[in-house]
Order: structure tokens, then sequence, then C-alpha cells
């Protein structure tokens, strides 16, 4: 069976989300996710959030907002969702909330949150229009 359809233009993907187990490894002498993992993971979260949503390359310009709402205990789950909430010409702000989950409860908190402004650049890392069909 063949099929004459035109392939589908890739539309632009506003929100992402992972799944990170928390480990000794990662936690401060507290026993809990120590501030500098917890800052990389939503970096991270904001760099895939925003170059899926551009489909080219992007950096961050700055990150705002950080708040540890709660402590994430080693041994839950932390799922990170990131989401674009503003567009502009080269730059986007994504939204990124953690939220806790206790394996055995199925509690979930919401731990961290942050914003951070993402920017488009082409091959010379100078930014670039965003040009995604929405």
């Amino acid at each position: 069976m063949s099929s004459n359809a035109a392939p589908r233009a890739i539309e632009a993907v506003q929100q992402t989300s992972f799944f990170e187990m928390v480990f000794p490894e990662q936690a401060n002498h507290y026993g809990t996710l120590y501030g500098g993992n917890a800052l990389a993971l939503l970096g991270k979260s904001a760099f895939v959030t925003a170059s899926r949503y551009a489909r080219c390359s992007v950096v961050m310009a700055s990150s705002e907002r950080i708040a540890f709402e709660s402590p994430v205990q080693v041994g839950q789950l932390l799922e990170i969702v990131g989401k674009v909430v503003r567009v502009g010409g080269s730059s986007m702000t994504v939204e990124v909330l953690g939220i806790a989950e206790s394996l055995v409860s199925g509690a979930r908190t919401l731990a961290l949150r942050g914003q951070f402004e993402m920017v488009a650049v082409g091959n010379d890392g100078r930014p670039v229009p965003i040009n995604v069909k929405r």
C-alpha cells in the first residue's frame, strides 16, 4: 500500500517532561536533593523544552524566580515539566516545575519551580528568529 499524502508539518512542542530518581550521590548532608543538582535539572528541562519548541539551537540567557518549595528526599521520583509560556522574535520564556513523588504512597508535592529565558541562535551563536508553525 503506497501513500501519496504529503508529509505532515512538524508542529511546535510546547511542553516536555522527564523523570529523575533521586539517589544518594545527588543529595546533600540532609539526605535531600542538593540545590546545585536541582538547578541543573531545571536548566536541562528549559533547554530541552526550548529546543523542541524552536527546532534549532538555543542558549540560556537568564534564569529567574527559582524557588525551592519543598525538599526532595533521596528515594523520591522527581518529575520535571517544562512549558513554553512566552515567545518573542528570537527568545522565549520556559517555566519549569519539579514535582516530587513518593513511590510507595504516590503522594506528590510541588518541590521546585523556575523561569528561564532561552534564545534561539544560529551557527555563529547570534540570535535568530524563532520560526515555528503554531
